[in-house]
């Protein structure tokens, strides 16, 4: 989370724009929710450092819903967002609160939660920060397929140790995660046959590029809706 990259362009969490969802306490997280109560089938958008209520995450929440899905976006940072505009915020300190492991062990409450309403089968999304927290979930095998956007760092380890259908969307103007990381997570990942994976580069975007784009910025925001796409169908085909 040391990138420049992972603090442009940050959302307007007073926009207006709150979507058509509702906000629900699910184990012991506060929580947007979204598409029908009744689906078997669930998906986790997992934020990236600036929250569960940035509005375009939440507008990506009620597309995918749409399709069928029961999608959940929980508040794993328990409204502690990072504040770049807060000359006393301190990074440092602020990641160390807000530890990858503290918060898959949140995820995994969440996911026993949504299995004893009678959700079957869950996908979970990660961006940026989030998509660290996802990784944890393949590893774990909580989840039944796992896609991550704009990743921060993921180890060498961490892929290895997956064990579920991933898919990879990186941008290609990212100093977290640059071309050449997302090309060698690609060769690692083709070496295991026991699930499938794939893993896309966007060219002309930048690190977090598919939730913090300007609506008047029409290159970013077709490569964002293209990206939308290809989580939704990547779900669509393993979480059912």
């Amino acid at each position: 989370m040391s990138s420049s990259h992972c603090f442009q362009n940050p959302p307007n969490l007073n926009s207006g724009i709150h979507g058509a969802g509702t906000i629900q306490e699910l184990a012991g997280l506060s929580s947007y929710v979204t598409g029908s109560p009744d689906s078997m089938l669930a998906l986790i958008l997992i934020s990236d450092v600036f929250g569960y209520e940035a509005p375009n995450l939440r507008k990506l929440a009620d597309k995918v819903a749409a399709s069928g899905f029961l999608v959940v976006v929980p508040d794993l940072l328990y409204g502690d967002y990072a504040d770049f505009h807060n000359p006393k915020f301190d990074r440092e300190s602020w990641r160390k609160a807000h530890g990858k492991d503290k918060a898959c062990e949140d995820t995994q409450l969440l996911i026993a939660d949504l299995r004893s309403k009678g959700v079957k089968s869950i996908g979970a999304a990660g961006f940026c920060w989030g998509g660290g927290v996802v990784i944890k979930l393949a590893i774990s095998s909580d989840i039944q397929a796992a896609v991550i956007l704009h990743p921060g760092p993921i180890s060498d380890d961490e892929i290895n140790e997956a064990k579920i259908p991933i898919a990879i969307l990186g941008a290609e103007i990212d100093h977290l995660f640059p071309p050449e990381r997302l090309k060698q997570i690609e060769e690692k990942l083709s070496t295991k046959s026991e699930f499938e994976s794939f893993v896309k580069l966007f060219p002309g975007v930048t690190h977090g590029w598919t939730v913090r784009y300007n609506d008047d910025d029409e290159a970013t925001v077709k490569s964002a809706k293209e990206a939308h796409q290809d989580m939704l169908n990547w779900f669509v085909k393993h979480v059912k």
